[in-house]
């Protein structure tokens, strides 16, 4: 029996089994159950959350043989054929790899006729805004007044990338990060009835290195298990992941709040020798000022899952004793150093100037 990797075996077959995304299902469905069906959807969102999945799950929908639904049957050959991926009314396109003019154009010509066997004809454009500005001009015409039996569900990580004429003849629907929470249940409903043996503190570090994509989670766990010998251990995740101790970063932050050009320098350097990559060096620091900052404006008691009770002690004493000018210039300063980083000759060189521009500011 060929494998399936988890994020192939576990993709959601149903709207019931999307994770994290609800109100957008719920947009969704009270369409179809209005039957207020409009003709382009744009998907939206960092990639992993899901826009791929919904997108055939509502194509599926749409043309599921026993009606328009919000409950396809999964029974009847257009629901297979769609979860195999070889409907012929189905037609996925990646928009990366058909950025020319002449390919919109033959896909529009086709667009004309009617479907071979469905109700609809479903064009899934992904990545959309990859196509050329002349794609776009293409497209235009035919997503303005499309034929009846034609529908566009288009999905991006880019929207800002779209022509606002695009935009404004299609359903936008922004998907949102999923939430650890979310993740962690999932990831330990897939492991259970995979029977993989796990330590629950393990998937807290999976959820959280994934920032709120699936697929990434689950490629994660993936790499973990085959790590782990089909098991999910605390010291293999830590390997994996670059699992780091954050009184480094504590001790960081405290040295670039003193200006103290030798210790920056130095736990700089410790925290690149245990494998931590330079960006991520400008993220943690990021992450303590936010942390300092939310504690210095506000008296609520603010929750952190990342930080122990040694560490919230520490922080708290750094955000009463430093100036909320301070903390708001250091933030701004590694934030743009972090946008910059790309350019610089190496990330090392891009991260240890970023953090050296702070003992410029007062």
């Amino acid at each position: 029996m060929i494998y399936q990797v988890l994020a192939r075996k576990w993709r959601p077959k149903s709207f019931k089994e999307i994770v994290g995304q609800k109100y957008i299902i719920q947009a969704i469905c009270n369409s179809l159950k209005l039957n207020r069906i409009h003709h382009a959807w744009i998907l939206y969102g960092t990639r992993g959350i899901g826009k791929t999945t919904i997108a055939r799950i509502l194509a599926k929908c749409l043309n599921c043989k026993k009606k328009i639904t919000i409950s396809p049957c999964q029974k009847c050959d257009s629901c297979k054929e769609i979860d195999k991926n070889f409907n012929p009314d189905l037609i996925e396109i990646d928009a990366a790899s058909k950025t020319k003019v002449e390919d919109i154009k033959e896909l529009l010509d086709n667009a004309k006729y009617p479907p071979i066997k469905e109700r609809f004809k479903i064009y899934l454009i992904d990545e959309i805004h990859m196509l050329s500005r002349y794609s776009f001009n293409a497209l235009l015409k035919t997503l303005e007044e499309p034929p009846q039996h034609v529908k566009f569900i288009l999905a991006t990580t880019n929207i800002e990338k779209l022509p606002k004429t695009i935009l404004s003849r299609c359903i936008r629907l922004n998907l949102q990060h999923i939430k650890k929470k979310k993740i962690v249940e999932k990831i330990q409903h897939i492991l259970n009835k995979e029977k993989i043996l796990f330590e629950e503190k393990t998937l807290n570090l999976i959820a959280t290195k994934a920032d709120g994509s699936m697929r990434d989670a689950l490629s994660l766990t993936e790499q973990i298990i085959s790590i782990g010998n089909g098991e999910i251990k605390k010291n293999d995740v830590k390997k994996i992941l670059g699992t780091f101790k954050y009184e480094n970063f504590i001790c960081l932050l405290i040295s670039l709040l003193k200006q103290n050009i030798k210790k920056i320098i130095y736990f700089t350097e410790k925290i690149l020798s245990l494998d931590v990559e330079p960006e991520k060096i400008l993220i943690e620091i990021l992450r303590l000022l936010h942390y300092v900052y939310i504690k210095k404006i506000s008296k609520i008691s603010w929750k952190s899952n990342i930080y122990n009770k040694k560490q919230k002690k520490i922080l708290n004493n750094i955000s009463k004793k430093t100036k909320l000018s301070k903390i708001k210039d250091y933030y701004s300063i590694i934030l743009n150093g972090r946008k910059n980083i790309q350019y610089a000759p190496s990330k090392k060189l891009g991260m240890e100037l970023t953090l050296l521009q702070i003992l410029d500011s007062k």
